[in-house]
């Protein structure tokens, strides 16, 4: 310790001094003599030193050389790098050099000076991915240094690389997306630099060598801006993002330029602003796209996952051609030589479906073939020749085989034949067999692809393109091994349920169907003579069930696995309080064992024995086995340790408001005063157990001492509470009298005795136990009366005497002589009563003594078990996962000054920092402010909060608008969703790294006493608050004085902290809110002033009066604690704005510079954190040294807590299926699937393993609109491994209102649209070996493709019965092809209920909270209609899907992160879910109505029913679910008023600045936005789609009465008149009202008059002379208003065309009146069940369900019956 913390050494040369002011970040580097915690570290020196070794280098010729300068200012001189750059990146490097050699273990010999192997580990680190690229290109590496073990090392050069790379990364802004170019750049840097420090000399000049590129800003300005320039362009040309991804660059395409040798060709260097990298217009020549097209299909699900659609189609195939047999068993079907040889007919599809992926490969990579990449263009004809080759070879054997069947009979040759077959077929799968051992010895397939030789190129040339990612992707073998079984089972499950329940069944109605003729049609029939297309019908829902089935499997699979891997991991063991109380005496140790470092021998760490005494170790920890855990002594170090950090726990707690100050009081661990001989337990675990022990005592009054004791030793708790009890019993006695008087040295013999009896094991002999009651009644008696406000010494003294009298009379067996023995008064004559004058009562004031007085009055009296402390639900499962997780395996933690540094990184925008007053105090609509609504929901904080405000000072409640305002503000923020609540949380770490780093120092002198003082600190006037009163608290919770630990610390641990970890806010737009004065900037400045560690990014955009426009600056700014103000630490110029792709990864990306350590936690800033989770950070931290399977972890997958659950529940649902997903989900991906990806947040990327890898997420405009989950992709494919750990987590908070959550929900499915036209998930889906690829699909887009495919199902079901029915096919066959569909439709059903959500959030529950409880919440659930919210997400998610892949259009979603207690106008629900939900419903509402009027089938109820129940609960669910989960949903008079502001937005014409939000019209078009950006294929597919509204019309009009019974086309075209007349009509009254309606007005009525005149004359014409009936009225209208429907979709494909037109005026207007119609059929049921009374209280008992059980007014919320006078 001594080494570590000397002072500098004064021999050390003077520098130059620098000026003082000048800002710095974390370390004033500048000036190495300042007074800074973090200088006093040898490291820092050290590694400022080796940068200052510039020595006999070349001086930089252009400008004068300072004494001072470094490496880094002599590589800017050269270079051309700006100022600040080289500031930030000299820090940078200082930091995490000195970081890495704290880490060195054994410390090297000179701790003065930079290891060389330090540098060196870095350094091939940092340039890992260049000399990767180097290698693939087959370049050598210009970094001229040996890695050879023997060679010399050369420290300077080392650190010039290192430099330079870091220098170039600095500065290079949104390049740094572009992680080859950077590559590029730093590849001809250091070939420059090379030549320099070799002194080459030019040829030209005949001078030394000087950079091609040099001058103020030069690197900026020649290198950075012309390819910056270039994505810009391309951007440009994307028009916002709505031109077709394969007709403009985005970020990856100019990444992969650089992953062929034509960009050293090409672009040379210096760069050659010439050549066709840089042009992107349409004129001349330009590189187009690179290495992948993005075409917009849904082919891509096809031509991305072809393995699994191979697997799925052949064994639907093979099942079809074996139950067609009609076996039992299919094996006896396989015994069948004819089956035998159908069954070949799989290698015809097999062939035809390679034929159709090469084709595809043509159709959607065509672009990419140039004169450069001819070779790929002759691939794809190849494949596509070959493939066609193999369908005619195995045409032709199959043919030969079939000819030599005679009738029933084979002959002999045809065995010869098929083995021909087999032969070719056996060649055919030669690449399948390749890759299968490939597979089974993954080592070798990983060496093949990732050596650069030349050979194995040319042998893969032909199965796939090389690229410099998606290589050596392959497992180890015990990970292949696992997810091998489980795909194994999953596979296997599947395959045999399709077979048996959903195949076979299907073989028979076909055959019979087939077989059916004379048919009578009820239309006309095009194809008369064959049943085929009924079959195809009949066909269609099953093969979609069968298509998605696979992910119903995987998920109840992988519910049971995550479940497995969870108990292995010992989730859920400690549940509740009551658990805790049995594990809390193994807690101490358990916290040593895992929260403090161990000194471990050097050669020992990592060994196998090491492991297996670990695992011993934490066996007997789990269970309390062996001595070590037996008992804790309150002398003890490690006992002091636990109450400093369990004291710390609750302290915070209390700051949080989650506990009351008798909480505390009852949960904190009491400091050894009073001489009490043993730990002091926490109140709440000593509860009862004294009077336990008492009973006992009772019970076994003539039993030994010996006996006695051992029952209650026993129970530990009881023994702590006996002797805690005896000794505070004993010392509050002996204080309360006088010391010298009379009375004190009876008192004092009276305790030597039992002291003594109990010594020599005679108490039981000695004294009555009988009498023990009565004495704890005067006790508990006497401690009540000290408790009190106002104490009567009388009644002190009339209980003492009380006290003497049991224990002279009653407690001694013996007669004593009572004077001799001192029991009595030596002479009674002489004073009075006993103890009447001796009585002295401690100050009132003395906080400390009251507090041990009201401990022991608690032990003393409690009588309840005290499972309810603390009240707070919040409190309570915080407590139980901590205290979980430290009985869980975790990696032991360093100390903190060898752990690993990191940095959080919070993006930040525009959103709420902290609530302003008016945002708290403003009422809503119902008359409800934020405030009450949170005084409602928090009930038991919001007392707990006024309860501190009060201690603090506050005398009336109306002080908190005024004085206390400040606090009030921070309270609500720290309950919603702002950054305020972020920055509290992610400031924890800085608390926990100070207080372990002062338990890592402090002697074991310094932790017995701080734990003393601390505890008479804490009591000296309030809880958990030593310092000066005149710093509120949630100020203090802000800053690192909030901890009462801090108190302690020597200065060093700030230091240590700083060193260790950042906080870095990347608010966007800081600089534009200060300059308009927005109070945002202010609350973010607030934030600084209170947070040390924290600092704030932003973008400055600074105006200029040159042509080239206004100039950018990455800027990172700090409050100086000695200047109190903001200051600027660095300024980055940026070669032009910010935001070229997605906004956030940009927003990221610009702050990324500003972090330090090695690792970057990304936190949303939706996000909490806690101060107990941040304790186990460095254990978290050391996950990267430990091996998953083959490789080191380069995320660290961290759990999230979601806190917003208890809104309503609404929010419930939506936190139940997430946490499934983040806990459960995650943890099966991780293991064993080996497939988990980065979800957001808040995972731990490997900080320099990414900034050298583009990045931690991807930014291209759309495509990477998902921005996070490609952080994932990009990480595998570079052969990256993702973890996942559950010992600690993060709070995060999610959406709380439908329409929040739809919002996200569109977002987060728009997202995943774009991910299947992506690159990522194309090679992902290729390079990962089949079972991988499984989990991959099954976890990503193909939950959302299969989540579609549920609901194509239905369509598919319906439609298909509608024509069965309509067609007359229904009515021929009335026999057993009902039940076929009884498979498909129970399946159906069981994935509407949520299965997908629901069995996971079970499993996951049950794990967690128990089965019961698990149980009992799901069928709450179900209660409170999750399975209609369910089944509306997936409309949701379905429909943005669906139409994202086919047309695009994907945005960001900004859904708002407030409390949702508002209710929703009509208008406002119609515009979200019209075209997603309430048309789609209408749709299948409609089909179900005219099914059970022309079904024969449904005439039998029962069967209607059982067959449509799920269609109509589907249809219900989309219609209803906006209105359910809507607060006053029900209410008569807001459906009144809601239906009155529909009708006036869908008239309102609006105007030029009019939104979507103020007219139907400008609405109306932007619906149809996506529709302009879609290509030709999207508006066919849309156009397709359509037309199936023309069917109800072909279908009903043969069933009209007029229609006589006729089948002839004629019928179906002359119903067109009608359609004709209807519309001509339409026209007559339009031009008429537009005409007369305002001048002449009778006209217009009489236009009407005749319309209505010529209907009627209609009318009778036809009911006098045709079949014609009143019913055929109503009928044609279902057949007549698809027809229009169908029409106006159509007319809005065409509207490019028919805009120019008088028809799109006529188009907008019977678009209008549909949309009228529409809204009145969502409308009738609403208003129906608005004016039902009872519904209105059921609903809001539904959706607040959950407040309702924790006693909340939630109904006063919603209403707005405020009670007066209420704050």
């Amino acid at each position: 310790m001594s080494l570590r913390h000397r002072t500098t050494p004064s021999t050390q040369p003077r520098l130059e001094p620098v000026v003082d002011e000048e800002p710095y970040n974390i370390i004033p580097i500048h000036n190495l003599l300042a007074d800074h915690p973090s200088l006093r570290f040898p490291e820092v020196r050290a590694a400022t030193a080796a940068l200052r070794t510039v020595g006999d280098l070349r001086k930089p010729p252009y400008s004068p050389w300072k004494s001072h300068y470094d490496l880094l200012d002599w590589l800017a001189l050269f270079f051309g790098f700006q100022v600040d750059n080289v500031r930030n990146q000299r820090e940078h490097l200082v930091l995490h050099l000195a970081n890495l050699q704290m880490r060195l273990s054994p410390p090297p010999d000179n701790i003065d000076s930079l290891d060389t192997d330090v540098l060196r580990r870095f350094r091939k680190k940092l340039l890992k991915n260049y000399t990767d690229w180097c290698s693939y290109l087959g370049k050598k590496s210009n970094v001229w240094i040996s890695d050879r073990r023997q060679s010399t090392s050369d420290p300077r050069r080392e650190l010039l690389y290192v430099a330079l790379y870091l220098l170039i990364w600095g500065e290079s802004a949104n390049l740094r997306f572009i992680p080859e170019c950077i590559c590029y750049i730093f590849h001809n840097m250091a070939m420059e630099l090379n030549k320099i420090l070799e002194d080459y000399i030019d040829e030209n000049t005949g001078r030394p060598v000087l950079p091609s590129i040099s001058g103020e800003n030069a690197f900026l300005n020649q290198v950075v801006k012309p390819i910056y320039h270039t994505v810009e362009r391309e951007v440009e040309g994307s028009r916002n993002g709505t031109a077709p991804h394969s007709a403009w660059r985005n970020y990856d395409d100019l990444n992969e330029y650089f992953w062929s040798r034509r960009c050293f060709e090409n672009l040379k260097w210096p760069l050659e602003i010439g050549s066709t990298f840089f042009v992107t217009s349409g004129r001349g020549k330009k590189v187009g796209k690179t290495g992948f097209v993005e075409q917009r299909s849904f082919l891509n699900l096809l031509r991305s996952f072809d393995r699994l659609w191979v697997m799925l189609i052949l064994f639907l195939q093979a099942a079809i051609i074996i139950a067609w047999d009609g076996n039992s068993y299919p094996w006896n079907s396989l015994k069948k030589k004819d089956v035998q040889v159908r069954v070949l007919t799989l290698f015809l599809t097999w062939s035809g479906m390679r034929l159709l992926q090469s084709l595809l490969d043509i159709l959607m990579q065509y672009s990419l073939v140039s004169r450069e990449t001819k070779l790929l263009g002759l691939r794809m004809l190849l494949k596509t020749v070959v493939a066609a080759g193999w369908i005619l070879i195995f045409g032709v054997f199959y043919g030969q085989i079939w000819s030599q069947k005679s009738g029933n009979r084979w002959l002999a040759a045809a065995d010869d034949r098929i083995r021909k077959f087999l032969i070719a077929a056996l060649v055919f799968i030669v690449p399948e067999l390749l890759a299968l051992a490939l597979f089974i010895i993954p080592w070798i397939r990983n060496f093949l692809e990732e050596t650069n030789w030349r050979i194995f190129h040319l042998l893969t040339w032909w199965f796939q393109s090389r690229t410099f990612v998606g290589r050596g992707l392959r497992e180890g073998l015990v990970d292949n091994v696992k997810y091998t079984l489980f795909w194994i089972m999953v596979l296997a499950t599947k395959f045999a349920f399709s077979y048996t329940l959903q195949i076979k069944p299907m073989i028979n109605p076909t055959k019979l169907l087939l077989k059916l003729h004379n048919v009578k049609y009820e239309w006309h029939e095009f194809f008369s003579n064959s049943n085929r297309f009924a079959v195809g019908l009949l066909w269609l829902p099953v093969v979609f069930v069968y298509m998605m089935d696979l992910q119903i499997w995987y998920s109840i699979y992988s519910s049971l696995a995550g479940a497995a891997v969870g108990l292995f991991d010992h989730l859920g063991e400690i549940r509740n309080i009551e658990q805790l109380r049995l594990r809390f005496q193994f807690f101490a140790s358990a916290i040593q064992f895992n929260l403090m470092p161990e000194e471990q021998l050097l050669n020992a760490r990592g060994s196998l024995r090491t492991k297996f005494n670990d695992f011993i170790r934490r066996l007997k920890l789990r269970y309390g086995l062996g001595r070590p855990y037996k008992k804790l002594e309150s002398n003890q170090i490690e006992a002091h340790k636990f109450a400093l950090i369990w004291n710390e726990i609750i302290t915070i707690f209390r700051e949080e408001d989650i506990i009351s100050d008798l909480e505390v009081e009852l949960l904190e661990l009491a400091p050894n005063t009073w001489n009490v001989r043993v730990i002091r337990w926490p109140c709440f675990l000593l509860c009862n157990e004294l009077l336990l022990a008492l009973s006992q005592a009772k019970e076994l009054v003539d039993a030994p001492d010996k006996w006695l004791w051992y029952k209650i030793c026993k129970n530990e708790y009881r023994r702590c509470a006996v002797i805690e009890a005896y000794d505070s019993v004993k010392h509050l006695l002996l204080q309360i009298i006088k010391v010298n008087s009379e009375e004190h040295s009876i008192i004092t013999v009276l305790f030597q005795e039992i002291d003594h009896s109990l010594q020599i094991e005679k108490f039981t002999k000695s004294f009555k136990m009988t009498a023990l009651p009565r004495l704890h009644e005067k006790l508990i008696k006497l401690v009540q009366i000290l408790v009190r406000p106002k104490k009567d010494v009388g009644q002190v003294v009339n209980t003492l005497q009380a006290l003497y009298e049991i224990a002279i009379r009653d407690f001694l067996k013996e007669k004593r002589q009572l004077q001799e023995d001192g029991l009595a008064p030596r002479d009674p004559s002489n004073s009075g009563l006993l103890f009447e004058n001796a009585v002295v009562l401690s100050d009132p004031d003395d906080e400390n003594f009251y507090r041990q007085v009201r401990r022991l009055l608690t032990i003393l009296t409690s009588r309840d078990s005290m499972n309810n402390v603390p009240a707070n639900l919040e409190a309570r499962r915080r407590i139980a996962f901590f205290s979980n997780s430290l009985f869980m395996n975790m990696p032991h933690a360093p100390q903190v000054e060898k752990m690993m540094a990191f940095s959080v990184l919070t993006p930040y925008y525009n959103e709420e920092v902290l609530y302003s007053r008016e945002q708290l105090w403003t009422e809503n609509e119902d008359g409800i402010s934020t405030l009450y609504y949170l005084q409602t929901i928090y009930d038991d904080e919001w007392k707990n909060f006024m309860e501190r405000m009060r201690r603090e000072g506050m005398l009336k409640d109306g002080e908190i608008w005024t004085t206390k305002l400040r606090d009030l503000r921070l309270w609500a923020s720290y309950r919603g969703q702002t950054l305020g609540r972020t920055v509290r949380g992610m400031m924890y770490y800085y608390r926990a790294l100070n207080m372990l780093a002062f338990l890592d120092s402090a002697s074991e002198f310094d932790i017995r006493e701080g734990a003393r003082e601390l505890g008479s600190m804490r009591r000296e006037g309030s809880v958990g608050d030593g310092f000066n009163s005149d710093m509120s608290l949630s100020a203090k919770s802000l800053t690192r004085n909030g901890s009462s630990v801090s108190t302690l610390f020597k200065g060093h641990e700030y230091g240590t902290a700083l060193m260790k970890y950042t906080y870095v806010v990347a608010c966007q737009i800081y600089g534009t809110q200060k300059a308009k004065k927005d109070p945002h900037a202010d609350e973010i400045l607030y934030l600084m002033q209170n947070n040390k560690a924290m600092r704030v990014a932003y973008v400055d955009e600074v105006a200029t009066n040159r042509d080239d426009g206004n100039e950018y600056y990455s800027v990172l700014v700090k409050y100086d604690q000695v200047l109190q103000r903001e200051v600027e630490i660095y300024r980055v110029k940026l070669p032009g704005p910010l935001k070229l792709g997605e906004g956030k990864p940009e927003n990221q990306n610009h702050a990324m510079i500003f972090t330090r350590g090695d690792a970057v936690q990304t936190i949303d800033m939706n996000q909490d954190n806690y101060f107990e989770e941040a304790l186990k950070m460095r254990n978290l931290l050391e996950e990267y040294k430990v091996f998953y399977g083959i490789r080191k972890p380069t995320i660290l997958g961290v759990r999230e807590h979601i806190f917003t659950g208890s809104v309503s529940s609404l929010a419930w649902f939506m936190s139940a299926q997430e946490t499934s997903f983040v806990t459960l989900g995650q943890r099966v991906l991780a293991n064993p699937l080996k497939i988990r990806m980065h979800y957001g947040h808040p995972d731990v990327f490997d900080r320099f393993w990414f900034l050298t890898r583009g990045g931690i997420s991807k930014a291209s405009r759309v495509i990477n609109i998902s921005e996070d989950i490609f952080a994932g992709f990009n990480c595998t494919l570079r052969g990256g491994n993702v973890t996942h750990h559950e010992y600690i987590q993060v709070g995060k908070g999610r959406d709380v209102g439908l329409n929040q959550i739809s919002m996200f929900e569109a977002k987060v499915a728009s997202g995943n649209g774009e991910q299947v036209l992506s690159r990522d998930v194309y090679r992902l889906g290729h390079r990962l070996d089949f079972f991988r690829m499984l989990s991959f699909f099954y976890t990503t887009v193909g939950f959302f493709f299969n989540t579609m495919m549920v609901i194509l199902t239905v369509y598919a079901f319906l439609w298909g019965r509608l024509y069965l029915a309509l067609s007359g096919i229904e009515g021929t066959v009335t026999n057993s092809n009902n039940k076929a569909l009884g498979a498909i439709l129970s399946q159906q059903f069981i994935i509407q209920l949520g299965l997908f959500t629901a069995l996971p959030m079970i499993i996951e529950n049950s794990l967690e909270h128990g089965f019961l409880q698990a149980i009992w919440d799901f069928i709450t659930m179900q209660l409170q209609l999750s399975s209609v919210f369910y089944t509306f997400s997936m409309g949701t998610r379905t429909h943005f899907f669906g139409r994202t892949i086919l047309h695009g259009g994907a945005k960001y979603r900004a859904t708002g992160r407030g409390f949702v207690v508002q209710h929703k106008s009509f208008a406002e629900n119609y515009r979200l879910y019209a075209r997603s939900h309430f048309v789609k419903a209408i749709e299948l509402g409609l089909i179900l109505i005219v099914y059970a009027s022309h079904s024969p089938i449904a005439k039998n109820t029962f069967v209607y029913i059982a067959m449509t129940i799920f269609s109509w609960f589907l249809v219900l669910s989309w219609m209803m679910a906006p209105f359910v989960f809507n607060p006053s949903g029900f209410d008569w008079l807001k459906t009144v008023y809601d239906f009155d502001d529909f009708m006036n937005w869908i008239w309102f014409r609006g105007g030029v600045f009019s939104k979507a939000e103020q007219s139907w019209e400008w609405w109306w078009y932007e619906e149809q936005d996506h529709l302009r950006a879609t290509g030709l294929w999207g508006k066919l597919a849309e156009i397709i789609l359509d037309l199936r509204f023309f069917f109800f019309q072909y279908g009903i009009v043969y069933q009209l009465h007029i229609a006589d019974g006729r089948t002839s086309i004629v019928v179906y075209l002359l119903s067109w008149i009608y359609v004709v007349v209807a519309l001509v009509l339409y026209l007559v009254i339009s031009y008429a009202r537009d005409k007369y309606s305002a001048n002449e007005h009778i006209y217009y009525r009489l236009v009407q008059f005749l319309v209505i005149i010529f209907g009627m004359l209609v009318i009778i014409a036809l009911l006098e002379f045709t079949n014609f009936r009143f019913i055929d009225i109503f009928t044609s209208l279902l057949a007549f208003i698809p027809t229009g429907w169908g029409a106006i979709l159509i007319a809005q494909v065409f509207r490019p065309i028919l805009q120019r037109t008088k028809l799109w005026d006529i188009v907008v207007s019977v678009a209008r009146l549909y949309d009228i119609m529409f809204g009145v059929i969502v409308m009738v049921p609403l208003a129906f069940l608005s004016w039902m009374p009872g519904f209105q209280s059921m609903q809001t008992r539904v959706l607040f369900n959950d407040a309702f059980s924790r006693g909340l007014r939630i109904f006063q919320i919603i209403t707005g019956k405020k009670s007066k006078g209420e704050v």
